[in-house]
C-alpha cells in the first residue's frame, strides 16, 4: 500500500496557472510528500507538446497556444473534457512510466465499458478510440521519478476546435465523446468513476478531497 492520496476536484481553470502549478508541486515535493490527483476542466487552449510540430496547429485563430514540458503533439482542452493530472511519486508506488500511461488507457477503457461503450488503446497511437476515433488524449512528463501532467476524456464539449489543427499530429483525426455514445453519462458520475478505478488500482490507504490548490 502506498501512502494517502489526495484529490483536488478543481472545477473549469485556466490553463498556464495551472501547469505552473504541476511544475512546481513536482519540484518542490519530498519523499514523504502525498501523491495527488487534479480533476478539472480547462478554459480552451491548444496544447503544443514536445514533440509539437507547428505544421499541425492550422488555424488556432483566438483559441490561445501554449508549449508544454509533456510528450506528445498538440490537443486542444475545453470545457465539457476531464482532465485528470496524476503527481505521483512512481519509484515509491514501483510503476514504471509504461505501466502508468497502459493503466491511464485501461481506465478510460474500463470506465467506458460501463456505459456499453467499446473503446481501446492503440499501440502505435497513444490514446484511447472508438470506432477509430479518439476518445481520450494522453500526456505524461517524469521528473525525479515523480509523473505530472496525465490524460484528457472527451465528454460533453465543443469539438469543432479539434478542426482547427492535426489532432495529436495526426491529420484528418475525428474525435468523439462520451455524451455522443451514452446520452446518460455526464461530467460527475464519469470523473468519479474513472477517480474510483484510479485510487483502486493504485492501491491508495485513503483518499483527502480538497476543492482548491494550496
Amino acid at each position: 500500500m502506498s501512502a494517502d492520496l489526495i484529490v483536488r476536484r478543481l472545477g473549469v481553470q485556466p490553463y498556464e496557472p495551472v501547469l505552473k502549478a504541476m511544475q512546481r508541486f513536482t519540484d518542490e515535493r519530498g519523499q514523504d510528500t502525498a501523491d495527488e490527483i487534479w480533476l478539472l476542466e480547462h478554459e480552451p487552449v491548444f496544447t503544443q507538446g514536445q514533440a509539437g510540430k507547428e505544421e499541425h496547429l492550422l488555424a488556432p485563430g483566438t483559441i490561445p497556444v501554449v508549449k508544454v514540458d509533456r510528450g506528445g503533439q498538440v490537443t486542444y482542452h475545453g470545457p465539457g473534457q476531464l482532465i485528470v493530472y496524476l503527481l505521483l511519486n512512481l519509484k515509491r508506488l514501483k510503476v514504471g512510466v509504461r505501466e502508468l500511461v497502459a493503466l491511464m488507457e485501461q481506465a478510460v477503457v474500463d470506465v467506458m465499458a460501463s456505459y456499453e461503450i467499446e473503446a481501446y488503446p492503440k499501440a502505435d497511437a497513444p490514446g484511447v478510440y472508438v470506432d477509430g476515433n479518439k476518445l481520450a488524449s494522453l500526456g505524461l512528463r517524469v521528473r525525479r521519478g515523480c509523473s505530472f501532467h496525465g490524460l484528457a476524456l472527451n465528454i460533453d464539449m465543443d469539438l469543432s476546435p479539434f478542426q482547427r489543427i492535426n489532432p495529436c499530429g495526426y491529420p484528418g483525426l475525428e474525435m468523439v465523446q462520451v455524451k455522443q455514445l451514452a446520452a446518460s453519462a455526464d461530467m460527475a458520475a464519469v470523473s468519479q468513476r474513472m477517480l474510483e478505478y484510479l485510487t483502486e488500482r493504485l492501491g491508495y490507504n485513503a483518499v483527502v478531497e480538497k476543492q482548491q490548490l494550496d
